[in-house]
């Protein structure tokens, strides 16, 4: 029999209960949250029309299930990163162990499986050209690991993370 603390046990319950669908008040609490992650509960519960309480269990079950997470967001270009890449990588090894190992590197902000050109895509922050030629060659040093393209980006010209929920009005 394979125990667990209390914290996990809420956790696992909470991931239960959001296996029922989001209803609109939800909805209107993730959305609220995209807009500005520092709202409190009492503005949220202004906005949504429902009890701060009521506001702390719904984002706390958010929270507890996976649905939502709050963190702080940085410009990696002031805090020193001045070169960003998409790394494509076609592997002929296990792509499982290969994507867990790359997701422990710290320049590996994004890492995904995909079903394209390239098996994983990893997405890297790095504080210059030097920096991502030592990536580079981290990469393709992995067992596993048959090809690695990297697309650097010149410009970014959006990125949101208020998305998926159903435009305003």
């Amino acid at each position: 029999m394979i125990m667990h603390d209390n914290s996990e046990i809420r956790r696992l319950d909470a991931r239960n209960a959001m296996d029922r669908e989001l209803d609109d008040k939800d909805l209107q609490i993730i959305a609220a949250l995209q807009i500005n992650g520092r709202a409190n509960f009492a503005e949220l519960a202004t906005g949504i029309d429902l009890s701060q309480a009521a506001i702390r269990l719904r984002v706390n079950r958010l929270l507890d299930s996976g649905v939502l997470d709050i963190v702080a967001i940085t410009d990696p270009l002031r805090i020193g990163f001045t070169v960003q890449a998409m790394i494509g990588l076609t592997v002929d090894g296990d792509i499982e162990a290969i994507s867990k190992e790359i997701g422990t590197r710290q320049y590996a902000v994004y890492v995904v499986l995909t079903a394209g050109r390239f098996d994983l895509l990893v997405e890297v922050l790095c504080v210059d050209n030097d920096h991502l030629l030592d990536v580079m060659s981290d990469l393709r040093g992995l067992p596993g690991v048959s090809s690695v393209e990297a697309n650097t980006y010149l410009r970014l010209t959006k990125q949101t993370y208020a998305w998926g929920m159903p435009p305003a009005g």
